[in-house]
């Protein structure tokens, strides 16, 4: 499973606030939206979500 495939099942997995927790964190982070963090995170050449997250939402992630 790519980094792209394991993101969008997370991201899938979680309930819609975790979802919006954890995009508002990456698009706050790298000054984009919450649509162009998905974009980011599922795009065929993605890291792991982790690499893309900062605290206090990390956590929660684990």
């Amino acid at each position: 499973m790519s980094h792209a495939q394991s993101n969008q099942a997370f991201l899938d997995a979680t309930d819609a606030n975790t979802r919006a927790e954890v995009l508002a964190n990456v698009a706050n982070h790298y000054g984009i939206t919450p649509q162009e963090a998905f974009e980011e995170v599922t795009d065929e050449q993605a890291e792991h979500l982790l690499e893309y997250m900062t605290q206090p939402e990390l956590p929660s992630t684990c």
